[in-house]
């Protein structure tokens, strides 16, 4: 051990987390949080790291939706192309 320590740069508080998350409080039904355990215990990984996950597949999907204009065109597209 030093006889002194510089603590003149030091800085007081917590523990700082890492970078782009955030410590939040959520309520989730029982049988969700469960089946999140369970899957992470299976395949070796953490519940909170599936659940952000699945959070993030489901805010970077693309809209599914095709309106009956778009399937049509799409349809005689594909035709064509296999004829």
């Amino acid at each position: 051990m030093e006889k002194e320590y510089d603590f003149s740069k030091g800085k007081q508080g917590p523990i700082r987390s890492n970078k782009g998350k955030t410590r939040i409080t959520i309520y989730l039904d029982d049988d969700i949080l469960d089946a999140y355990r369970r899957k992470g215990d299976n395949i070796g990984r953490g519940y909170q790291t599936l659940i952000n996950e699945t959070l993030r597949q489901s805010i970077s999907k693309k809209s599914a939706a095709v309106d009956a204009k778009t399937l049509r065109r799409i349809l005689r597209e594909e035709l064509q192309k296999a004829v």
